[in-house]
């Protein structure tokens, strides 16, 4: 009796089959989606879900949430199609309206389109009050309903302004949430991440909210890289009783942005914000700073630095000597006719 098993023939077929199986196998790992159960794409749906994302969210963690709520037949259909896309990394924190029953593709192509995040606030670092405030006209607030909440925030002990303590992120809110719960929700926010940089256990001399007015300093001032020796200067000039003459606090009392360039006679405004006219920190913050602006008020870089300019974009110089001070303001100068700050903010 023949044995196949041991023939050359059952050998081939057997390693036939085997390399069939694999390549089988390879097929379903490599293509997104395959094997997982999906909605059909190009079916659009009249109902819709609200799906929370919270910053730091992973891919399986919002692949949960829209099988959760009907969005895809599954969680893994959604989950493949995510680590298959690099674009899946971009999607933002807040609450989407997603169509309901639609493909894993669809799925992430709708998260990505940021006009179906609800009650959208953007608050960028060093933004005005008076900035944000049109955010939250534009996203169903009333006047009346924010007005009153900036009344009654709960804010930390010493602090006498909100100007500062919205923190700087994206938020997002479902329609009928309170101006209050919203807004306090940004103040704990910045309570949070001033605790990380160290602003309430610091053993300067300066308290929590003269750390705050600091890092509202720096935010303006300068770029990320010059955070902290910015931060070294408030502390140099203060010392010295100088006044600190920063353009940024007259652009804060005119709100004009958008020129580098300040008059002789914008520094005469009468405010205790001018501090070409006032001496020491002025009352508050004159923005809402960063974790960057923060940390930096904190820990500045150590130096003699009294005097620092830009004499070009992204060229930020400091000294000790008022007579280089001026000789990089004549270069500084030189550049502005010549047009390198066109467009600067």
């Amino acid at each position: 009796m023949k044995i196949w098993n041991n023939s050359p023939l059952f050998r081939v077929i057997t390693a036939l089959f085997l390399l069939c199986a694999v390549t089988l196998s390879l097929h379903f790992v490599r293509v997104p989606g395959s094997g997982a159960p999906d909605f059909p794409c190009g079916s659009p749906s009249q109902s819709k879900a609200t799906i929370n994302i919270a910053s730091g969210e992973t891919g399986s963690q919002i692949a949960h949430s829209l099988f959760s709520a009907g969005v895809v037949k599954s969680s893994e259909s959604y989950f493949r199609v995510a680590v298959g896309d690099a674009r899946s990394q971009k999607v933002a924190p807040g609450n989407h309206e997603i169509d309901l029953h639609i493909c894993a593709t669809e799925a992430l192509t709708q998260l990505l389109d940021s006009s179906r995040i609800t009650g959208l606030i953007n608050i960028t670092e060093g933004a005005w009050l008076s900035e944000i405030l049109p955010q939250f006209y534009a996203a169903q607030f009333s006047k009346t309903d924010v007005s009153s909440a900036l009344n009654s925030l709960s804010k930390p002990s010493g602090f006498t302004s909100i100007e500062g303590l919205l923190f700087p992120a994206q938020y997002s809110f479902a329609s009928g949430t309170p101006a209050k719960m919203a807004l306090q929700s940004m103040v704990d926010r910045a309570v949070r991440e001033m605790k990380e940089a160290g602003i309430f256990s610091s053993k300067e001399k300066f308290t929590p909210q003269q750390l705050l007015i600091i890092a509202s300093l720096v935010q303006a001032e300068g770029n990320t890289e010059d955070f902290s020796k910015i931060s070294q200067v408030i502390r140099n000039r203060l010392t010295k009783g100088m006044p600190l003459q920063f353009d940024s606090t007259v652009h804060y009392v005119k709100k004009s942005r958008g020129s580098v360039f300040l008059s002789t006679q914008s520094t005469l405004i009468y405010s205790p914000y001018n501090t070409y006219r006032r001496y020491g920190l002025p009352p508050g913050p004159i923005n809402n700073p960063g974790a960057d602006a923060l940390r930096a008020a904190v820990n500045p870089t150590p130096g003699d630095w009294l005097y620092f300019i830009t004499v070009a974009p992204f060229d930020t110089r400091y000294t000790s000597d008022i007579n280089q001070f001026n000789d990089w303001k004549v270069e500084y100068k030189k550049n502005l006719r010549a047009g390198k700050f066109r467009g600067k903010k």
